[in-house]
């Protein structure tokens, strides 16, 4: 073009700046470096500059090429400039930018048209402002399909779900005819909205009109049946032609947030072998938080090793999901290196090391690290308080709890919630002090809530205040009838009381309401793979050897004058040497004894239980650590146990 003269002819130059800034071949630099060469640039070409820069990851350069366009063409910007420099500013929340060019628009008699009106819409919806987006919806003279979706989607996104839906009802009423855009903002509304019903109805709707099912509505179907419906989401998915990585996403996150982590590891697996996508920096949090829940430290491991393999950056999520896994898989040393390692942290990053601290018993080492944050110049938040706070209850530190709680909000600025409600009378319940704990919650600017009488009625567990534990029971189940927890830990403190009548009638009432308590179940990893036992199990491939290590450790055990604590049952058993059966079938107990079995005498075995261990539990695990001189880490739904010649890490205090 240069060599025929054509690269000075304004057509031609616009269709070159267009195949180089558009097509899927583009460069935005070379670009740009063209556009500059050229002498007199047209409008159209300006147009195209600004419209790849619009859609471009730094959408600042396309507001920079406008301000040039009003100093340099003669050509006032027409009604494809501004929606391009419209969705710029959306892109970059940039609201008074947004306002200033619906300002120009409306003085250059622009403002009727739909093109720039919809963008408006879009931009005040991406900005927050539903009542301006309205506004210019209403004023639209002639609403096309891109209108509709672009105030359903501003709807749906800006949390108000029930005016979507009500939207597209009209929108069928004005005999608009959807298309998939709009399917996507309406499915995006039923699952923000909860509506399982309307969002089945939508599915077939979209069936039904033979509506485009791409693979964004894919998505959007997926998203809304796994919140409620698993087997549907996963026939969704596996009905998904092209799979891209926003699906797998969804899907590998579903499992992890609802409490499913071996499925969500089972989906990361079956990413690994797909050739259609790659594990982004989502999918490796979701992962890691999952094998954090299993306790599956080999996997966590690998997917550290895949993020140093692959040269992906560490950012703060991941560095607090590789901190959180770690300490959670009973690994705090690998926890603090990676927190050492980082040079950018910021306020989850430390609370999650605080946490972690604080879940291995560690509240000195906690509150040394929290005064280094402040150090650092790092203001806390809510969650660091949470942390701290269970720190202190882990360790007993009832000082150093209260002066953190009545700093928080006039030092930090921090509003104490209902956490740190429950957190400051489990600090004050654990230690004896149950009458400070009552006045704590009579004095609590907010109602309280389970939580807090949950706490209370705990602290009443570990010393056997029956009448304070009646009072936090009622109170409990008032907020929550169906609460099974509180019927178990006042059945606890019957029963460790020896008032195995009131078991038997809390027993019964738990019968009566279908409440039934929730299972044990304990989990290992050995050799990369997790197995699970529950209390009694027999499943396992390898249970005749597992209960036969059980009948050797018994035998053991009495040899050196262990007697069962048979309080911790929670059923009335008449026959003595079934209760010492039972307590011998729990879950931890069955994991540990598989450890045995099937690690070698140097390597810990890690154990994780979804409920707090018994105090029978833990004090076998205890006598197993000295007497088969092995180190047995358990972590129970509260904090970490590390045994090892015949002690606790915990020191008995948890």
């Amino acid at each position: 073009m240069l060599r025929t003269g054509l690269f000075f002819d304004p057509f031609s130059d616009g269709k070159l700046i267009t195949a180089s800034a558009l097509s899927p071949f583009s460069s935005l630099d070379y670009a740009r470096q063209l556009f500059d060469q050229i002498p007199q640039p047209n409008l159209f070409t300006w147009n195209t500059l600004i419209r790849a820069y619009a859609s471009s990851p730094d959408p600042t350069q396309s507001l920079l090429v406008f301000l040039q366009l009003l100093h340099h063409c003669e050509h006032f910007p027409d009604k494809f400039t501004f929606p391009f420099v419209i969705k710029a500013a959306s892109e970059l929340k940039a609201f008074q930018v947004g306002r200033a060019f619906h300002g120009m628009a409306i003085k250059g008699s622009l403002s009727s048209d739909v093109y720039i009106l919809n963008s408006l819409v879009h931009f005040y919806g991406s900005c927050g402002d539903l009542d301006l987006a309205y506004a210019v919806f209403v004023k639209t003279p002639q609403k096309d399909v891109v209108s509709w979706n672009s105030m359903i989607a501003a709807f749906a996104q800006g949390g108000c779900p029930e005016e979507a839906l009500e939207l597209f009802r009209v929108m069928e009423k004005e005999n608009v005819k959807p298309n998939d855009v709009t399917m996507v903002g309406v499915l995006s509304a039923c699952t923000k909205k909860l509506d399982l019903e309307f969002g089945r109805w939508v599915c077939s709707y979209i069936e039904r009109n033979e509506i485009n099912v791409n693979l964004t509505l894919s998505n959007a179907m997926l998203d809304m049946h796994m919140k409620w419906e698993y087997d549907e989401a996963q026939h969704v998915f596996d009905a998904m032609p092209r799979k891209d990585i926003a699906a797998w996403n969804a899907l590998i996150s579903a499992f992890e947030q609802n409490g499913k982590p071996k499925e969500a590891l089972a989906v990361f697996r079956e990413l690994q072998l797909s050739k259609d996508a790659k594990p982004d920096e989502v999918t490796l949090v979701c992962a890691l938080s999952a094998s954090a829940q299993l306790g599956a430290m080999d996997l966590g491991r690998w997917i550290d090793v895949y993020i140093k393999k692959h040269g992906i950056k560490l950012n703060c999520h991941l560095t607090t999901s590789l901190i959180d896994m770690y300490a959670k898989c009973g690994d705090l040393e690998k926890a603090l290196e990676v927190f050492y390692s980082v040079e950018r942290k910021d306020v989850f990053v430390w609370s999650a090391t605080i946490a972690g601290l604080a879940m291995h018993g560690h509240g000195r080492a906690a509150l040394d690290l929290f005064s280094k944050m402040l150090e650092a110049k790092v203001k806390p938040n809510a969650v660091t308080f949470t942390n701290l706070l269970c720190a202190c209850s882990h360790r007993g530190l009832v000082n150093e709890g209260q002066r953190l709680f009545y700093q928080m909000e006039p030092v930090y600025g921090v509003v104490p919630g209902e956490k740190h409600y429950a957190c400051m009378v489990d600090i004050l319940g654990r230690s004896g002090l149950l009458q400070e704990a009552v006045k704590l919650i009579e004095k609590m600017p907010i109602l309280p809530t389970a939580s807090v009488w949950g706490a209370l009625l705990g602290a009443c567990r570990l010393h056997g205040n029956i009448e304070l534990a009646e009072q936090a029971c009622s109170h409990l189940l008032e907020l929550d009838p169906r609460n099974h927890g509180a019927y178990v830990l006042l059945s606890n403190i019957y029963a460790k009381t020896g008032k195995w009548d009131r078991v038997s009638g809390l027993r019964k009432i738990m019968r009566d309401f279908g409440l039934k308590k929730e299972p044990g179940c304990s989990s290992i990893e050995v050799n990369g793979i997790v197995h699970e036992f529950l209390v009694g199990d027999n499943s396992h491939k390898l249970s005749k050897e597992i209960y036969s290590k059980l009948d050797e450790i018994a035998a053991k055990l009495k040899s050196v004058g262990y007697v069962p604590n048979k309080s911790h049952l929670l059923q009335l058993v008449e026959e003595e040497d079934v209760k010492e059966q039972a307590l011998n079938l729990h879950s931890e107990k069955l994991a540990i004894a598989y450890g045995l079995i099937s690690m070698g005498p140097s390597q810990l075995i890690r154990v994780v239980k979804n409920l707090r261990v018994c105090g029978d539990c833990h004090s076998v695990a205890k006598l197993i650590s000295g007497l088969y001189d092995r180190e047995i880490l358990l972590r129970d739904r509260y904090r970490f146990h590390h045994f090892r010649g015949g002690n606790c890490s915990c020191m008995d205090y948890w």
